[in-house]
This record gives C-alpha cells, structure tokens and sequence, in this order.
C-alpha cells in the first residue's frame, strides 16, 4: 500500500450506434494495451483491455426528470379541481355520508406517499430539489387540506349524533381518525420496506380505491354517491404515474416498461370505474339478481284514507290531498306523510324523518 505504481494505458474509444437511444446516454467501446512495470525488471507487462462504456447526458437527464415533475404537478392540480366537484356534488350531511371514507382515506394515503417519494428525491438529487419539492408541496396540498377535509365531512356525516356532545368528545374522536390514518401511513411504509420486492402486487392493492365505494352502495343502496366526473377523472390521472413509471420506455428513472403489467392495471382501473358509473345510472346493486336483494321499504305503500293522518306536509306547509291515490304523496314508517317531492329533497340532505327525526331507508 506504501508503494506507488504507475500504470499506462493506450486505448482507441468508438462510438457505438444503438438503435434503443433516446438521447440521454451514449455507448462506447474501448480497445487497447494496459501497460505496467514487471516485478523482476525485466521489460514492462502488457494486458489486453477491453471495455464497455456507457455516458449519461446531464442535461439531457435532467430535463426528463423536471418534465416528469411537471405532469405530476399538473395531475395534481387535476385532482385538486375533482375533488371540489365532488365536494360540492356531496356538500349535505345526506350526500357525505354516502360516500365511502374508505375510499377518500386509501387516496389520501397514496398521495401522502408520492408526496413523502418526491421529497426524499429533491433531497437526493440537490440539483432537481425545486423541480420535486413543488410535486411534493402540491400531493401535500391534495391529501393534507382537501382529502383530508373530506374524511373529515365523511366522518361527522356517519356520526350525527355526536356534534351535540361537546367539543371534549369531537376531539377524542378526531384524534382517533387521525391517529388511525397516520398509523396506517406508517405500517405502510414499514410493509413496503419488508416487501419492497413485491411492489407491483402492493401498487394493485392501493389502486383498488374504488371499491370499498362499490361495496358501500350496494349495502347500504346508495344513490349517485359520486360524481360522474370524479369517477372518471380520478381513474385517469390516478394511472399517470404508474404508466410512466412501468410503462414509459425513456423513462429518467431508467426502469424496464413492463407492459403486461400497465395493461393489467389499467383493464383493472377501468373495471372498478365501469361499475361506478353503471351503478350510477342503473342503480347500485344492478348486477346482483332480485331473488337475493332484500325486501326494500315502499314509500308509496297503501294506507287506510279513513284514518285520521295529518293532511299538512311539514315540510312546505301545504296540504296533502289522500283522496285519491297517486305518486304525489309518500308514506314513512313511522306513519307521516309529505309531498313525493317534498320528502325526495330532505332525504338529499338528511335521511331522517321531518316531523319525528327517526332514520328512513333508502328510497
């Protein structure tokens, strides 16, 4: 290790074509002689030397890199402007509660892990540091204010009764949402960390968001819980950086494209988005067969006209006519009676009954 030696090489470097080049890295072959003294003195040693060499454009690299950090930006901007629509299209206590906060938590534990993956890569790479710390802050602005704030509204939509027990018992339960939403976020990171050689079979798990939605309409036969632009929109852009990820040939990330997988994904996005929308416009439990669905309550049931029932809706003011039998009146469980229309508009905002506040079942 004292010693110090000298070692000479002539060598003759060629470029190489290669019909795969996208401009960001060249091939090269090198030929020649490796020169250095003998240990006896007498004469040099020769070796033969031959190599293969590959060069990364910088610039060229880089560009890939901030190009990729704009669409993330722009993908999240998409989902911010979806997730106000959706917001607005659900803004009653009636329509919050039917959308699924399964769903809303599993996107926002995506978009927390894109936003903590595109972080830790500006810290790496100091030179792109801008260009991911604004991918980062914007997937920090999707699930920490607007997804969040949704699961929130979700939350307090299934639980009605507790807004009235105090700020002390509200904060218990906060504290619980968030302590589980975290936690999640954290043995997720831990199950990818041991996992990390299937993470392909874990990307197919977090891109089943959509169907504990499915799920939730067919038990509790909700109506048009989403939004049909939010469906569509969210399966679109959801799909952007898995694709480009597994599926772009120059990718700067330089991963071999596997396309059977981004077909596999995509057909399986595509699926839970189709049956969204079909239940949707034919109801949500249209693929599951009548004998087995159970008995749904009938709000246009008959009722004894000779009774003495209050002939006022409560909800406009009006008098109901029971004389004759018609579409224009509805009939609770617990015996009240309103305007079809009347009683159709209090269930999109609350699904309880005007007049004794007991819960009604779905129309």
């Amino acid at each position: 290790m004292e010693k110090h030696c000298n070692v000479e090489i002539a060598a003759q470097i060629s470029r190489v074509s290669s019909s795969t080049n996208d401009g960001d890295q060249d091939h090269y072959h090198l030929e020649g002689l490796m020169e250095s003294p003998s240990v006896d003195d007498d004469g040099d040693c020769f070796s033969p030397m031959l190599l293969n060499a590959t060069s990364i454009n910088i610039e060229v690299y880089y560009n890939k890199a901030v190009n990729y950090t704009l669409m993330v930006t722009f993908v999240s901007f998409l989902q911010v402007l979806l997730l106000i629509r959706q917001m607005e299209h659900s803004n009653t206590q009636s329509g919050a509660a039917k959308v699924s906060i399964l769903m809303i938590g599993q996107q926002g534990i995506i978009d927390a892990y894109l936003c903590l993956l595109h972080l830790t890569a500006g810290i790496l790479v100091e030179s792109l540091f801008n260009a991911f710390a604004t991918a980062a802050f914007f997937k920090f602005v999707v699930f920490s204010i607007f997804e969040m704030r949704y699961l929130l509204a979700i939350w307090k939509a299934n639980r009605p009764m507790t807004s009235g027990e105090g700020w002390q018992a509200m904060r218990r339960e906060l504290s619980v949402l968030y302590s589980r939403f975290y936690g999640i976020l954290l043995g997720g990171i831990l199950i990818m960390y041991e996992f990390h050689r299937f993470l392909r079979p874990l990307l197919f798990l977090l891109h089943s968001f959509w169907i504990p939605q499915i799920v939730t309409n067919v038990i509790r036969d909700s109506r048009k819980p989403l939004h049909p632009h939010y469906i569509l929109g969210m399966t679109v852009t959801r799909l952007a950086i898995p694709l480009y990820v597994f599926g772009c040939p120059h990718n700067f990330m330089r991963i071999e494209p596997d396309k059977s997988w981004c077909i596999c994904l995509g057909i399986f996005m595509a699926v839970q988005a189709l049956v969204l929308l079909l239940q949707h416009y034919l109801g949500s439990r249209w693929f599951i067969p009548r004998q087995i669905l159970p008995e749904k309550y009938s709000y246009y049931r008959r009722f004894d006209q000779k009774g003495n029932h209050a002939t006022d809706c409560v909800i406009c003011m009006t008098a109901i006519d029971l004389t004759q039998r018609s579409n224009n009146c509805m009939v609770t469980p617990c015996d009240h009676f309103f305007h079809s229309g009347c009683l159709q508009r209090w269930m999109d905002i609350k699904m309880e009954c005007p007049t004794c506040r007991r819960p009604l079942p779905p129309a």
